[in-house]
């Protein structure tokens, strides 16, 4: 590889680190063995900062530029975070209603079958005559609202986006970077 920056990051198409180089998967190595990469990371990725410190872990993760972003969330050099999967809940759906109108008429029903009918005043089974609920008369009203059934299994959905794996790799040795 030409020439790079210890500490340097880069994208490699094979499955192993060159001769130089170490994966980015968060391995802890030794201080006293790799002082110089020690002095540009710290403990930044992890390690006990006596005897040893964490490379950088991107397995699983996709890099993100630290500072602060346009939308003015701040991000730390070494920070974590996110999840491949999350679980919506009624909080976090827009907020709406749904607005069931069932129209009623309140006058006597002379039908028994529903089709093309709306829900009327029964009558009186005691008048001897058919138990009639629905009318084709036009609607007087509206029926009482009432609340739809629990719907839903709170399954988490995945939040990946497309994706290609390739193997990140961190210079151990090369040129040490001077501050510009």
């Amino acid at each position: 590889m030409s020439d790079q920056y210890l500490g340097e990051i880069r994208i490699f198409g094979g499955n192993f680190a060159p001769s130089g180089w170490a994966l980015c998967n968060g391995q802890l190595i030794s201080i006293s063995q790799n002082s110089a990469l020690f002095a540009i990371l710290g403990t930044t990725y992890g390690g006990d900062g006596v005897q040893t410190f964490a490379l950088p872990n991107l397995q699983g993760r996709l890099p993100l530029h630290w500072g602060t972003s346009t939308t003015g969330s701040n991000y730390v050099l070494g920070e974590v975070s996110g999840s491949e999967k999350v679980t919506l809940l009624a909080n976090n759906l827009p907020m709406h209603t749904h607005a069931i109108s069932i129209p009623v008429n309140s006058g006597p029903a002379d039908l028994s079958d529903p089709t093309g009918a709306i829900e009327s005043t029964p009558n009186d089974p005691a008048s001897g005559n058919p138990i009639s609920s629905y009318t084709k008369n036009a609607a007087t009203g509206a029926a009482l609202p009432f609340q739809s059934g629990i719907a839903g299994s709170s399954i988490p959905i995945s939040v990946m986006q497309p994706f290609l794996c390739v193997t990140f790799i961190i210079a151990l040795v090369g040129i040490f970077p001077s501050r510009g």
